[in-house]
């Protein structure tokens, strides 16, 4: 049996690893793509220091994945988990580069988090909010097992008028 930690890091020409603060201006491009950037709740114009900073506040309750692709960063993706009485639960938060969307790229990476939050982490519940017209991450999210618990009205303010979101989870076995 292969051990857990390279059971899914590479496969095609996707490398999975772990973030770091080294992939800063990297992930900065990404998330400064306008596709990538309008599935999220980033502003535009986030800096290399910016990124780093984020990923240097790391503590032992955020997990970090890149997906990299002939050297460079193509997707990235995370989970937080949660303290107190909510310490079974994980929030999660992912996206893919523009150029990149329909590849798989996504689905492998989530797949590899929810992996690590089912089998290293013990999370019990990974929740999200998504978009309402972002269809293409609802399909992924909904056949990796999430359901729609609920929708979040003027969630935030995106490229000038206020968006829905939905409220998704996904309850381990």
């Amino acid at each position: 049996m292969e051990p857990p930690s390279q059971k899914i890091l590479a496969s095609d020409d996707v490398i999975l690893r772990a973030a770091r603060p080294a992939d800063c201006d990297d992930i900065a491009a990404l998330s400064n793509l306008p596709g990538f950037r309008f599935g999220t709740l980033r502003l535009p114009h986030r800096s290399p220091e910016a990124i780093r900073k984020w990923l240097e506040g790391f503590t032992s309750d955020d997990f970090a994945l890149v997906a990299v692709k002939a050297g460079r960063v193509v997707a990235s993706g995370g989970l937080r988990l949660l303290q107190g009485r909510r310490g079974h639960v994980a929030t999660l938060g992912m996206g893919v580069h523009d150029d990149y969307v329909g590849q798989g790229i996504g689905s492998k990476l989530l797949k590899e988090l929810l992996t690590v939050a089912d089998n290293w982490l013990g999370v019990r519940r990974v929740e999200l909010t998504v978009y309402t017209d972002n269809a293409p991450a609802i399909a992924l999210y909904k056949h990796n097992g999430f359901e729609v618990e609920g929708t979040h009205r003027s969630f935030a303010f995106r490229d000038g008028r206020y968006v829905d979101a939905h409220a998704m989870a996904r309850l381990a076995a």
